[in-house]
């Protein structure tokens, strides 16, 4: 029950004689060695000293054990219409019999190696497992559900923990299921075009390992770095090249699942055409660990783009964004990848929080990030020239073709969640709607919220008209959640949009699927999960709506 302990320790030589500076993060002490500062240190010696020491003390204030010692709300707490189901509590025997198939190195129980497994990124959901598995194959994968089904201990399967709507995270005491080990890339076929891999890789490895066979994966996101492709697949991600590709429901082309029971569901074709039945895979794409873990994956991975290029507009009005989204398509046709918007405030607190700068000197209400990848560097560069140069709904583009200036505009793009979490807390919504009144909701919403908010930006994929609508605060106010969420949900089922466009259900939004689903549709996902999973053991609390 005590907070870990972490020492932060700089070390230096001067000539034969020893420099120490050190502290701790508990404590806001910077010790010195020697510590009196007496005649062996000179003054620009302990000038750099005290420097080095301020350096350390930032470092343990922002060091993992120091961001678990920092309180966040147990769910249960926050999600009070909530409450613990039947379920079993581990015991002594369920950890030794973990053990016993997984060894113990892949059973955590230790408080400190456990919390940060129950805590999900955004720091607004916290679980109370004492438990994480940490299996290899599907078959201890298996294992581990046959027990688990047998005592009726409920799971939540967990991936990379990079999703949004508190999903991937224990709501009470559930078992956690890492796949993190599970990342061995079985193969790669170039002819077909295919990745077979487990569920565990990470995005970004994915990425490189098909890039070096002249492929490139139909997935991109902000979180590759950390995000896991069976957690990917599990939430249906969309991402930035969602306009290029479509959806993993279309590029998943098998996969291997293991159901509540145990039981192995082996639909881990590679094949693109297979007409024999019900598209059984589908079931486990977008159901969030709710049906089945996903355990392996095959993917369809198309041929690496050979030229990339990116410009970034600014635009006076939204109207404007509109107008160079339609110029986009047709101007650039068949290579058009990427079609992305941010408004003046989510770039601005890019700026503010990570220091980065947007890559023009003017600043504009809106701007326009528009990617191209082809086969051919002079014909689609000339395309893009054409498309800025022709352009009359934006003004002072910047283009780029090198690798480094790409990325930096594309850095202002990916870092907008990152940004805000250093001013507030986030209410974040994911929603698609139409394209002709898109932006709406986001002036709608900061005359609702007037100056009781640190900040009301938009900004998201144009190309399919998805918007990320956010909301940050300076603490959590369950008032102005409970203000501000129905009045947006209630907006987009007005116009026919989806409450969730690419970050899934989670635990977040069961109660609202009302306003995306029908009854019928919604007594349907009922039935799907009680014959899957008849006891609920599966990532319980999420994904379904509550019963009356």
């Amino acid at each position: 029950g005590q907070k870990r302990n972490v020492l932060f320790i700089c070390i230096a030589t001067i000539g034969a004689d020893l420099r120490i500076v050190w502290c701790s993060s508990n404590s806001d002490t910077i010790n010195y060695y020697p510590h009196d500062g007496g005649q062996c240190i000179d003054r620009d010696e302990m000038f750099v000293m005290t420097v080095v020491g301020s350096a350390l003390r930032r470092t343990a204030r922002f060091s993992s054990a120091y961001r678990r010692s920092v309180h966040v709300p147990l769910s249960s707490s926050r999600f009070t219409h909530l409450r613990r189901s039947q379920f079993s509590q581990v015991e002594a025997d369920d950890v030794r019999y973990f053990e016993n198939i997984l060894t113990p190195s892949r059973v955590l129980s230790d408080e400190d190696d456990v919390a940060p497994h129950c805590t999900d990124w955004l720091k607004l959901c916290r679980g109370t497992g004492s438990v994480v598995l940490k299996p290899t194959t599907t078959q201890e994968v298996s294992d581990i559900m046959k027990h688990c089904h047998a005592r009726n201990l409920a799971v939540v399967p967990q991936g990379g923990l990079t999703g949004l709507v508190g999903g991937s995270v224990p709501v009470f005491d559930e078992i956690v299921i890492s796949m993190s080990l599970m990342k061995n890339i079985v193969k790669i076929d170039p002819l077909a075009g295919v990745l077979v891999c487990q569920a565990g890789c990470v995005l970004q490895t994915l990425e490189e390992a098909v890039a070096g066979h002249g492929m490139t994966m139909p997935l991109d996101l902000g979180a590759k770095g950390s995000c896991q492709i069976g957690g990917n697949v599990s939430t249906n991600a969309g991402g930035i090249r969602f306009l290029r590709y479509g959806s993993l429901h279309g590029n998943v082309l098998g996969l291997e699942a293991v159901l509540a029971d145990g039981s192995i569901v082996d639909s881990l074709s590679t094949v693109q055409k297979d007409n024999t039945g019900y598209d059984v895979k589908q079931l486990f794409i977008g159901s969030e660990g709710t049906l089945g873990i996903v355990t392996s994956v095959a993917i369809a991975t198309p041929p690496k783009p050979k030229a990339t290029t990116v410009c970034f507009v600014g635009c006076h009005s939204y109207s404007d964004v509109l107008k160079t989204f339609m110029s986009a398509k047709h101007s650039l046709g068949e290579i058009l990848s990427a079609c992305e918007f941010l408004d003046n405030t989510a770039v601005s607190v890019v700026e503010r929080n990570l220091g980065l700068k947007s890559p023009l000197d003017t600043s504009y209400p809106f701007y326009v990030l528009v990617e191209t990848s082809g086969s051919n560097s002079r014909h689609d560069e000339e395309k893009m020239t054409s498309f800025v140069e022709a352009g009359s709904s934006f003004e002072n583009g910047v283009l780029a073709s090198e690798p480094s200036k790409m990325d930096a505009i594309w850095k202002i793009r990916e870092s907008v969640a990152e940004a805000m979490m250093h001013e507030g807390v986030q209410i974040k919504f994911d929603i698609s709607l139409p394209r002709d009144c898109l932006y709406d909701i986001v002036d709608e919403l900061r005359t609702r919220v007037g100056a009781n908010v640190v900040s009301c930006l938009g900004y998201g994929h144009i190309g399919d008209g998805n918007l990320h609508l956010n909301v940050t605060s300076r603490e959590h106010n369950k008032e102005l959640v409970d203000a501000i969420t129905p009045f947006v949900y209630e907006w987009t089922a007005k116009r026919n949009g989806s409450i969730s466009a690419e970050h899934g259900i989670g635990l977040f939004k069961p109660s609202y699927m009302k306003y995306s689903k029908s009854a019928a549709a919604i007594s349907i996902m009922r039935s799907m999960k009680a014959s899957l999973d008849p006891k609920g053991i599966l990532n319980p609390y999420k994904v379904i709506p509550p019963t009356a």
